[in-house]
């Protein structure tokens, strides 16, 4: 990775390289990583909204819990990755899902990114107030997990979903 990366939050700026962004990952097929992407932007001013209203606690769906969506804005000005930071945790979470969940677009892979974002979202953690965050990934994503461990996490367990899929949870001290 060259240069300077940062996490931004989400606003009317960054649409044509979230747009790319989405529809690269969209076009992929792969999963997407965190889940917030998923979320279909067509009306951009409608997501952002919905965006605010997550960190702020509004109209949260039931067992829901308050969190913040950033974009990683490479050196050329492109959307490379996303994180969701969870402000707290339900039973789901503890098990699966851990505070921060994040992902490089594919074309953004091996270049430094995930490092980058996990890093400055462990900043993020930190001014929320947590002073340890759970981390979690799929058993079989080798890269993710270095990732983790390169930003301090612990590996604490493994968890295995109901569709048989194992998560590995760690713990990064802050």
């Amino acid at each position: 990775m060259t240069g300077q990366v940062y996490l931004a939050r989400p606003s009317m700026e960054f649409y044509e390289a979230y747009m790319s962004f989405y529809n690269e990952w969209k076009q992929s097929k792969e999963p997407i990583v965190p889940w917030i992407v998923e979320k279909e932007p067509t009306d951009f001013a409608a997501y952002l909204r919905y965006l605010q209203e997550e960190e702020s606690g509004e109209n949260l769906q039931p067992g829901w819990v308050t969190n913040s969506t950033y974009w990683l804005v490479n050196e050329q000005s492109q959307i490379a990755g996303a994180v969701n930071i969870r402000h707290d945790l339900t039973e789901r979470l503890l098990n699966t899902g851990g505070h921060i969940g994040y992902g490089v677009v594919p074309s953004q892979r091996r270049k430094g990114y995930a490092t980058a974002i996990l890093e400055q979202s462990l900043q993020i953690t930190r001014e929320l107030g947590l002073n340890r965050v759970l981390v979690a990934c799929d058993a079989g994503n080798i890269g993710s997990e270095k990732t983790i461990v390169k930003n301090g996490g612990v590996f604490e367990s493994e968890f295995i979903e109901e569709d048989g899929n194992v998560v590995k949870r760690f713990w990064i001290e802050l």
